[in-house]
């Protein structure tokens, strides 16, 4: 009998439900070849669940996203409505349900697949071979802390944030970074302001107390004004980067630009008990939702990541990320990774639904030969 796994699918807003079923397909496929099956469900989230049912998120979809054994997620937001109130836009949507399911570690890789060397900001030689996992605490920081809010005082606004951190939020992230680290290239650099900022003081001394149980992994610090600089100035100094929820949340869109597009980079983000939510970091495009112009490749690769980090299927996750450089070798592009590569010989721009084709193809042409 075939394993049975729940997957609860959040299309969500602009391209996501363009974009999300070329990943449920492709999962589909993978598993079956490992003898798994998937049982589907659906929800709503963000802007469609806003319409629909007045709020970002939905009690039934929470509900069935802590019953899943995993999450996939194509997009929130648009601008139709970033005229509501701050605590009723879509991305509400998305912080609940990090929150409602303890999705404390968020997992960014930036990694170049090579024939796409050229779309980078820096020079083919900086950015060859890339690979580069950002992992970046979710759930604390000043995006969570109290108090928080504007407010007038002496007849004039006053905005406040607050950034705190426990001491156990910083050490449970240390931790999954350094096992991250332990099975990559052995190298983690934890990022902070410790010059400046005492809460991110105590960060850094936890995650030195943390490193003594990891001895087989090289730790260093920078600060993050110099880890952005890094980042562009030599990547491919970096194996696994460690961060808090702000710093994360900037470093991670400045890594994915040395990959060249947002449209070719997955997430996940994981519980203690390794259920995650898997989505692209490109977001809604709303600018280009309906018209088959999306580039599916990074919902694809979220859900290679959900068969590593949440189903244990790593043969599955493979395949697919095999299939996904397979297309690319083939010279398919998309018109956000085309470049001027569209003027060569053997580059063909594609839309979505051709891209999800020939991924399918190629993916079952991967699973054939690993029979």
């Amino acid at each position: 009998m075939a394993n049975l796994k729940d997957i609860l699918v959040l299309d969500g807003d602009g391209i996501g439900p363009e974009v999300a079923p070329v990943a449920v397909d492709a999962l589909r496929l993978a598993l079956g070849s490992e003898g798994v099956e998937m049982r589907l469900d659906h929800g709503l989230v963000g802007g469609r669940a806003i319409d629909e049912t007045g709020t970002p998120l939905p009690e039934e979809t929470l509900a069935k996203a802590q019953a899943a054994d995993a999450i996939l997620l194509g997009a929130v937001g648009g601008p139709r409505w970033e005229q509501l109130p701050m605590a009723q836009r879509p991305e509400k949507g998305l912080l609940g349900l990090r929150y409602g399911l303890e999705l404390f570690a968020n997992l960014r890789p930036a990694l170049l697949f090579e024939p796409l060397a050229h779309a980078s900001s820096l020079k083919s030689e900086r950015v060859s071979g890339l690979d580069i996992l950002i992992v970046r605490e979710l759930t604390g920081g000043i995006y969570f802390g109290e108090p928080r809010g504007v407010s007038v005082d002496e007849n004039e606004r006053v905005g406040v944030n607050t950034y705190v951190y426990r001491e156990h939020e910083i050490e449970r992230i240390a931790r999954v970074a350094f096992e991250l680290a332990e099975r990559r290239g052995g190298r983690l650099c934890s990022v902070d302001k410790a010059n400046v900022l005492e809460v991110t003081q105590l960060w850094r001394d936890v995650v030195n107390e943390v490193a003594s149980d990891y001895p087989d992994v090289q730790l260093s610090h920078l600060y993050v004004d110099n880890a952005g600089m890094q980042l562009v100035r030599d990547p491919k100094q970096f194996d696994v980067i460690v961060t808090g929820n702000m710093f994360g949340d900037i470093l991670s869109d400045v890594a994915a630009m040395l990959t060249g597009s947002l449209g070719m980079l997955p997430s996940a983000s994981l519980a203690a008990s390794g259920k995650g939510l898997y989505e692209p970091v490109h977001g809604s495009a709303p600018d280009i939702a309906g018209q088959d112009r999306a580039n599916p490749l990074a919902m694809v690769l979220s859900a290679a990541m959900l068969c590593r980090y949440s189903l244990d299927a790593p043969g599955a996750g493979a395949a697919i990320e095999s299939a996904v450089g397979r297309v690319l070798d083939r010279g398919l592009r998309t018109a956000d990774i085309a470049g001027e590569e569209v003027r060569t010989n053997g580059i063909e721009l594609v839309g979505t639904r051709a891209m999800g084709e020939a991924l399918l193809a190629e993916l079952t042409d991967v699973l054939k030969e690993a029979e």
